[in-house]
């Protein structure tokens, strides 16, 4: 069997018993920050709250036989309380805890170390230019990044031609800051990083259903040209996950 093959099952199988190691947490080392860092002069857009969010009453067993990808997309806009929605829903903090230590959110993460990051290409959404932005989630705010007219052209080229990106109202885009779990888990903290992403997503999906819409997870992207489409420097922070959604 080819050795790729044989490195990558391995990889899956669980390797905490395998390593004798302190990591930065256990050497006193302090913490990387909860957020990635943005100036406060920056162009800052106000999200409404989850309270002020209505959903009628929800069959759990219908969302989960209905939940599919959608690749199709009809041609109408998400409001910007339909998007804090998802938003919350895929990374809303819910309780920091021991003096700014970890957060406690909407999906689970190993040892609450939450290492992503939620960008968001901005397609069609009511009260927003198109552009891309960053989710803050602990203010609840989007930071507007930028906004480029070939944006659609390097998305295109980035997720390999699969055009209903281009075609969604909003693609999420998540970035890891690994740091963030190596600083507690050291060597074995990259196979946990991406069961969290499975995590996050799959909230995306059922966020989705609640609201009319739908989404297509992607992980067959060019690194490189993604890690540059967002600014990235694809070392310290890189794009491990990303999904369109639109309305059905």
């Amino acid at each position: 069997m080819d050795n790729k093959i044989n490195n990558g099952r391995d990889f899956m199988k669980s390797d905490f018993g395998e390593h004798s190691f302190k990591s930065d947490q256990q050497k006193g080392i302090s913490q990387p920050p909860l957020e990635k860092n943005y100036d406060s002069e920056e162009k800052l857009i106000d999200l409404p709250n989850i309270e002020d969010f209505e959903i009628g009453e929800v069959n759990f067993i219908e969302l989960i036989e209905n939940r599919k990808s959608l690749r199709n997309y009809a041609d109408k806009p998400l409001t910007l309380k339909e998007l804090s929605f998802l938003l919350w829903a895929t990374q809303g903090v819910k309780k920091v805890i021991r003096n700014g230590y970890a957060s406690y959110r909407t999906v689970p993460s190993a040892g609450a170390r939450h290492p992503y990051e939620t960008y968001l290409i901005v397609n069609r959404v009511k009260e927003l230019e198109k552009g891309v932005y960053r989710y803050l989630p602990f203010e609840n705010k989007l930071l507007h990044c930028f906004s480029e007219d070939d944006t659609d052209e390097k998305l295109n080229k980035a997720t390999l031609g699969q055009k209903f990106t281009v075609r969604s109202a909003v693609v999420f885009v998540w970035t890891a800051i690994p740091y963030r779990s190596e600083w507690r888990y050291s060597v074995t903290s990259h196979k946990p990083m991406l069961l969290d992403a499975g995590h996050i997503c799959q909230n995306l999906y059922l966020a989705c259903e609640m609201i009319d819409c739908g989404t297509c997870a992607i992980a067959a992207y060019d690194q490189n040209c993604m890690d540059d489409l967002l600014k990235i420097d694809g070392k310290d922070e890189y794009v491990v996950y990303l999904s369109p959604v639109g309305k059905k």
